[in-house]
């Protein structure tokens, strides 16, 4: 029997994707901004709704140049304990000190209530998680930050595609971040973006990514984080499949939805949000009954998996915080599979041995 595991990249005809690869061949441009990667840019600012969009090596990058692009270099960065472990570390690989705010209940994004109390002098940003892209209080979010004179990001990892009230929700903050990992809904194998409002953050990014320098201008210090055009090519062949790839999640996530209902918690979709499937998680009462739902799922070749735990603030090596939410539906959470192609007999099967084992 194959195993279904939590996600399965898309994939588009080989054909497709060695005609964008041909063109490197023709060429003999590899990387350093060349033509493919600047025309997926050109795709993703139309597609997303935005003026600016950097295409860098990975979603991690791409919150460590949100921050450089914005001159973070130290002070406080306040976030959420509930993200994966990549948020925080982009942090702390920027010499700034995490300081964790809870989450809500209900959809696991950051408590907005919570976040004037940590606000302090040394409080340079807020670092919010579109989780699972359901959308942070980004109107609230925006008023503390006005008040305080504090930037925001948003790491958006999960938001691809995502509006709120009739808008891309990465038009919002000073900077969202994207992640294009094999693993997310578009991808282009490894990959990310940053999305900057502002001309000037934009052109520090885009100067930090490729060392600080152009041609013989040394200009600040830099990193390479830049990307290539084989991966370029991916989002390409990719682009014209995502209504499809959303669709598909969809109606797999509704069926779930059908079977699943009252047996676990689901989170809640807030209104005016035009959402993209991203993921499907699922709360059980307990850890016990996620382990035990794990062991039944294995034997029949089916890995779910725990996003996200460890909640963030018990991190060995950051300063302990106490976040009561986080720490509690942590060990209790976990993302069912889900991606283009998933049967829906193979739905039905997990939702019944769920169904036995709660």
């Amino acid at each position: 029997m194959s195993k279904i595991f939590v996600t399965k990249s898309f994939l588009p005809p080989k054909e497709e994707y060695f005609s964008y690869i041909s063109k490197t061949w023709d060429n003999g441009i590899l990387t350093n901004g060349g033509p493919l990667l600047l025309e997926l840019e050109e795709k993703l600012r139309d597609y997303l709704e935005v003026k600016n969009c950097q295409f860098v090596t990975n979603g991690t990058i791409a919150l460590q140049l949100a921050l450089d692009g914005l001159g973070i270099k130290e002070g406080e960065v306040i976030t959420t304990p509930f993200s994966y472990v990549a948020t925080t570390s982009s942090i702390l690989w920027e010499r700034c000190e995490p300081v964790f705010v809870d989450i809500e209940r209900d959809n696991f994004t950051i408590d907005v209530k919570k976040i004037e109390a940590a606000i302090t002098p040394n409080t340079r940003a807020i670092m919010a998680v579109h989780v699972f892209g359901y959308a942070c209080d980004v109107e609230k979010i925006e008023k503390l930050a006005e008040k305080h004179n504090i930037k925001v990001i948003y790491d958006a990892a999960h938001a691809f595609g995502v509006r709120y009230k009739g808008k891309s929700l990465l038009d919002y903050g000073d900077v969202s971040t994207l992640s294009f990992h094999a693993t997310k809904l578009f991808h282009t194998v490894e990959g990310g973006a940053c999305i900057a409002k502002d001309d000037k953050v934009n052109a520090r990014i885009d100067l930090s990514k490729r060392f600080g320098h152009h041609y013989n201008d040394f200009i600040q210090v830099g990193i390479n984080g830049k990307n290539s055009e084989f991966h370029a090519a991916m989002g390409l062949a990719n682009f014209p499949y995502i209504e499809h790839i959303i669709e598909s999640r969809r109606k797999i996530s509704e069926l779930y939805d059908k079977l699943l209902d009252g047996l676990v918690q689901l989170p809640k979709k807030q209104k005016d949000l035009e959402y993209n499937y991203a993921y499907y998680p699922v709360v059980f009462k307990s850890e016990k009954t996620l382990l035990k739902v794990f062991d039944v799922l294995a034997a029949e070749y089916i890995f779910p998996r725990r996003y996200f735990y460890p909640s963030l603030n018990n991190l060995p090596y950051v300063k302990k915080q106490s976040c009561p939410v986080s720490e509690d539906i942590s060990p209790r959470i976990a993302c069912l599979p889900l991606f283009v192609g998933l049967e829906h007999s193979v739905v039905e099967k997990i939702a019944e041995l769920i169904r036995n084992n709660v």
